[in-house]
């Protein structure tokens, strides 16, 4: 059986090396919470997009993009038996995988491989869990033989309605989708996540988002070296799954409006 693992970045990668499953290998390194989205992720205008926004707003190059990204999104063209989404609970995550799941359906005849998601919220014995880069070969099996479910039409039905949704980036459209889906499907931590794009979305009268403005009231507070941002960040928003070069980001915009030096 031709089997294939598509984890959700290179921190997962070490760990999964280190376990006994079978299958070949690759690696999931966008951003697609972050940057310009749009529907037709199968378009060469959409990675062009893509790779120009992250090679100015990250430093990447044109042939890093290529050869960590695209040349990855390659490996979905070979024919496989069954599939594995290894992704996590927090938007970062949740938005890749809408990704992931609507480039295998606009890419792949899915009627030939079983997909399944791996998607953990929690482990076991780890009470403050960010992610499965932290995790060990053996425990990554233990989420593979507990935690695994194969994905049916209704969940490929519901990410695809909430993929077109989230790339539109309207705020409105977000709280209707949320207000109005019942039922989830496999797609435990979508629902989450997807509340969480939504307090990004809107603007308060300042003009700032929700993040940005936690952000400012922690500098007003004191917290100001960058260090100290990111862990407060994290103590309450661990739902954005964003690290350092992310809320830099968002640094950069308060600077540039002159809320903060």
């Amino acid at each position: 059986m031709a089997i294939l693992h598509v984890l959700n970045g290179d921190s997962t990668l070490n760990g999964f090396q280190q376990t006994g499953l079978d299958g070949d290998i690759m690696v999931w390194r966008e951003v697609f919470s972050q940057g310009p989205l749009e529907e037709d992720i199968s378009s060469a205008h959409f990675w062009r997009n893509r790779e120009e926004w992250l090679a100015k707003t990250f430093g990447e190059k044109p042939e890093s993009y290529q050869r960590k990204v695209l040349d990855e999104l390659s490996k979905l063209g070979e024919q496989y038996d069954e599939i594995n989404l290894w992704f996590e609970f927090d938007l970062h995550c949740q938005a890749n995988l809408l990704g992931m799941i609507a480039y295998l359906e606009q890419k792949t005849d899915l009627s030939a491989p079983a997909i399944f998601l791996i998607c953990p919220g929690d482990f076991p014995g780890k009470p403050d869990f960010r992610g499965m880069g932290e995790l060990t070969g053996e425990e990554l099996e233990y989420l593979y033989d507990n935690i695994r479910e194969q994905l049916t039409e209704q969940d490929f039905a519901i990410a695809a309605t909430a993929w077109k949704v989230f790339a539109g980036k309207d705020a409105t459209r977000l709280q209707h989708l949320i207000k109005e889906t019942d039922f989830w499907g496999s797609l435990h931590f979508l629902k989450p996540a997807l509340e969480a794009e939504l307090k990004r979305l809107r603007v308060n009268k300042a003009g700032l988002n929700h993040i940005e403005q936690l952000l400012l009231d922690n500098y007003n507070r004191g917290i100001r070296t960058k260090p100290e941002v990111y862990l407060e960040f994290w103590k309450t928003e661990k739902v954005y799954g964003m690290g350092d070069a992310e809320i830099d980001i968002y640094l950069r915009g308060l600077k540039d409006k002159g809320l903060i030096e």
